[in-house]
Formats: structure tokens, C-alpha cells, sequence
């Protein structure tokens, strides 16, 4: 299942929480996942990994690229650490583990490893 939010920004479950909730990823995001590994949390623009981060941190992590939709992923491979990643229009997005996102338009300016487990 593909949840749509805000800001163009589309959720698929990688992992199977519940039978009402979870369903295969999309496409890109599968693609995604086939080359990203753990521990990491990748971003992919047009299925080409473009960058990827592991350390868990405080604060954000400036993207210098500023990658922008449409066609980009960001993938979190880790198992128990959620991923926030921040846009232009000052929107943060949290990413539980083990799952990706499509960005559907919009740009990235940021992203945060967190130790929390859950969003």
C-alpha cells in the first residue's frame, strides 16, 4: 500500500505490520531496497543511489544536493532507528525503520538518524 501526505510525499511499508496496513512496496522503492544495505538510510534519484547516510545524530544533516522529486526514494534499512528527513518548505517527515518513501515533488534540504524506534 502507497500512503499519499503532504507535500507530495508518498509512504511504502516494506515491512508487514498488520494485513490492513502493509502491502509491497512500489516499484522504485523495491528497487531501492535491492541496493541499499544496512545499516544505512539511502537516497535514490531515477533508481541511482545519490547518497547515504549511517550515523545516528542530533541534529540534521545538510544536504548539499538538494535532491528533489519527482523520482527520488529515501530508503531506511535500519531495523530499530527511525529516519527524519527535512524539506525546503520546512515539512519534516518521519521514516520508521525498515521502510522507504517516494518524494512526488518538493525538495530535500536535510536528513536525521534517530535512535527511537518508533515515529
Amino acid at each position: 500500500m502507497t500512503l499519499a501526505m503532504a507535500g507530495g510525499v508518498s509512504v511504502a511499508a516494506q515491512t508487514s505490520a498488520s494485513a490492513s496496513t502493509s502491502a509491497p512496496a512500489s516499484a522504485p522503492a523495491r528497487a531501492a531496497a535491492d541496493t541499499c544495505s544496512y545499516p544505512y538510510v539511502c537516497l535514490f534519484k531515477n533508481g541511482t543511489r545519490i547518497g547515504q547516510f549511517q550515523d545516528v545524530t542530533s541534529g540534521f544533516q545538510d544536504l548539499p544536493s538538494r535532491p528533489s522529486g519527482p523520482n527520488l526514494v529515501v530508503q531506511n534499512t535500519r531495523n530499530d532507528d527511525v529516519a527524519y528527513i527535512r524539506r525546503a518548505n520546512g515539512i519534516t517527515t518521519c521514516l520508521p525503520p525498515k521502510t522507504s518513501i517516494g518524494i512526488v515533488s518538493g525538495t530535500l534540504t536535510g536528513i536525521r538518524i534517530d535512535s527511537r524506534s518508533t515515529c
